[in-house]
């Protein structure tokens, strides 16, 4: 079985995101002003989109691939776009997966940039989110 590698989609590439998105049925699409990273090995097998906002990167559209999951490439591939990136990243987690999330230096945020907190009020609307960052720099 090939290497996974780890790291960030060059921008003529980000078809290939989308296309990933599409295989696994997932609404998720990748936004112009993102960056997108993925675990790939000869195909993407993961994928996840960070947005500039702030000082920092809002972390969105992390998948993995169904019959890739439970192999640790998720917490791989944050650890890979964390060591490249700089300031915080934030992000909106389901509570069951806020361990996962800390496990990984995540933290509870209940300050936003303005931006994200209207956004996080407008989606816990429709279900029940939490607001992480790392590292926890939160107003």
């Amino acid at each position: 079985m090939p290497s996974i590698r780890y790291q960030r989609l060059a921008s003529e590439l980000l078809p290939l995101a989308n296309k990933f998105y599409k295989s696994q049925r997932s609404p998720m699409r990748v936004g112009r002003s993102e960056q997108v990273w993925v675990a790939q090995q000869v195909e993407i097998i993961a994928a996840c989109c960070l947005k500039p906002v702030a000082d920092g990167h809002w972390l969105t559209a992390l998948l993995v691939a169904r019959e890739q999951r439970q192999q640790g490439i998720a917490s791989q591939l944050l650890n890979a776009l964390r060591a490249h990136s700089q300031g915080p990243i934030w992000l909106f987690c389901a509570p069951e997966l806020l361990s996962f999330y800390q496990r990984l230096g995540f933290a509870p945020c209940p300050a936003l940039p303005a931006e994200l907190t209207e956004r996080l009020l407008r989606y816990q609307r429709k279900q029940p989110l939490l607001a992480l960052a790392a590292p926890p720099q939160c107003g």
